[in-house]
């Protein structure tokens, strides 16, 4: 998504890759990207807000300890409803993995920040964790009867031929429904933005005040799909985790 000489104001600018340090290993280019930097900064937001608002565990919690409590029981109740006692253990992965999805999205919305969930390769490395790890769990959870996860019990035996291939098609789609969810909502959201803060500079005063109310109330809306989006991936992957402990 490079931009050229002639569309340097095109939307899709914002998300091109910038190598900050240029770094090669084998072959390999290990470059520190803007993209890098902005998921570094994630990670030190997650970290300094956390630490900041657990450490001082106050009886009358504040506004910033309230934050911090109302996300550790919402993840602790998602996992508590979907996949039960068994839930807990995973809490960790799948707070850590919210959290990172959220805050990023979050990072993005700052003015001339870099939006890393907004590339497929990102979210789709994210799916491809959630997917290998709970395939691996359903294997050692049950074994070969994973494999009766695909045979819907209560169809006639005629059907499964049909049915076994769908079934595993819509296994294996998994990360990439899961990694273009996330992409696409961010991708979209910000290009969006762009487009009518472009119309804001081009158009006179007054006429362009309508795009301006418009990019208020997209960012409005963009926060919103942020929060939606990373629960989304939380809830998804508790179901996923669900599926391999209890199968239908």
């Amino acid at each position: 998504m490079a931009s050229k000489d002639g569309e340097k104001h095109s939307p899709l600018e914002q998300f091109e890759i910038i190598p900050m340090t240029h770094n090669k290993i084998g072959g390999y280019d290990i470059s520190f990207t803007n993209s890098s930097l902005s998921m570094v900064i994630t990670v030190a937001v997650i970290t300094l807000f956390l630490t900041l608002t657990v450490n001082p565990r106050s009886i009358v919690p504040n506004r910033l300890q309230l934050v911090s409590e109302l996300m550790y029981n919402f993840i602790a109740q998602l996992l508590s409803d979907t996949v039960g006692n068994n839930g807990k253990k995973y809490f960790p992965f799948v707070f850590s993995l919210f959290m990172f999805v959220l805050i990023g999205n979050m990072v993005g919305m700052v003015p001339y920040q870099f939006t890393f969930t907004s590339h497929i390769i990102v979210t789709f490395a994210l799916a491809s964790v959630v997917f290998i790890g709970v395939t691996i769990l359903g294997f050692l959870n049950h074994g070969i009867k994973f494999f009766t996860f695909f045979y819907i019990p209560g169809v006639p035996f005629y059907m499964h031929p049909l049915l076994i291939p769908i079934e595993v098609i819509s296994y294996l789609s998994r990360p990439i429904s899961l990694s273009v969810r996330l992409f696409a909502n961010m991708l979209a959201g910000h290009t969006l933005l762009k487009v009518f803060a472009g119309f804001v500079v081009a158009m006179p005063f007054f006429t362009g005040v309508l795009p301006l109310v418009f990019i208020v109330a997209l960012t409005g809306l963009e926060i919103l799909i942020a929060f939606l989006q990373a629960y989304v991936f939380a809830i998804l992957t508790c179901l996923y985790i669900n599926d391999a402990y209890h199968l239908h």
